[in-house]
């Protein structure tokens, strides 16, 4: 079941209104289908692409990444945003804990800004990316990925963690389903999310390491999230983009 296809009639009779999802079989990346459909005026909040298969997906800072057909999650989505921009930063987050949520039977914990662990280890990846007045939010599951699979030893898969009776065709649904209650939420102007993140957060409260695009390095403390998403170090420091390395 873990390598199952995607099956468009078990998605659709298992979704909420809110989405309408597309299930293709191969393609180069749902990130840049779905946000070249946005920028057309093809697509409307709430519409998904689900591929089994990418052949030129992609992460934060244009990381490429592959994995064998049928093996991961792969899937884009469309949202249209209310409130100020000044806070959409917290919408990668906001994705990020909605799959720790779907994933809680395995205590999966958020790392800031953009990934999903398990024991410590990466098991999902995130991107979010502005098109005009929307976001298109690209979301990468490793699900029936072997160790040889994967691409760094610092990843994992749910078949590795020793998940059974899983299928792609109900993980994409409960990750969209608990994505649609934060965000509906959050867009309504509430600050649940800030606990949510908080309660599954694996960054906050743990000694990290930020290298900066730019290639500096700052090591600190960290202590929380900002309203705009920032990570919040104990010298003070508000940081916007970076990877984030924990140290033991």
């Amino acid at each position: 079941m873990l390598r199952a296809a995607l099956d468009n009639s078990i998605i659709n009779a298992s979704i909420t209104q809110y989405w309408r999802v597309s299930v293709v079989d191969v393609t180069a990346s749902t990130q840049n289908d779905l946000a070249q459909l946005v920028r057309e005026g093809k697509a409307r909040p709430g519409d998904v692409i689900t591929a089994n298969y990418q052949s030129a997906g992609r992460g934060r800072m244009s990381r490429t990444f592959e994995a064998p057909k049928n093996s991961a999650l792969l899937f884009s989505f469309v949202i249209t945003p209310k409130r100020n921009k000044d806070d959409w930063g917290w919408i990668a987050l906001m994705a990020g804990a909605s799959v720790a949520q779907a994933l809680n039977k395995f205590n999966a914990k958020v790392k800031w800004p953009n990934d999903v662990l398990i024991n410590e280890k990466k098991v999902c990846g995130l991107i979010a990316e502005i098109v005009g007045e929307n976001v298109v939010i690209g979301i990468g599951i490793n699900v029936g990925m072997r160790q040889d699979e994967l691409p760094v030893p610092t990843a994992t898969s749910l078949a590795i963690e020793g998940a059974t009776g899983f299928d792609r065709n109900h993980l994409l649904c409960d990750v969209l389903t608990e994505f649609e209650k934060n965000f509906t939420l959050w867009d309504q102007g509430g600050d649940s999310v800030t606990e949510l993140y908080k309660d599954l957060s694996a960054s906050i409260g743990s000694r990290v390491q930020i290298h900066y695009p730019n290639e500096e390095i700052e090591k600190g403390l960290a202590v929380g999230i900002s309203a705009r998403g920032e990570l919040i170090l104990d010298s003070g420091s508000h940081v916007q983009a970076g990877d984030v390395v924990h140290l033991r």
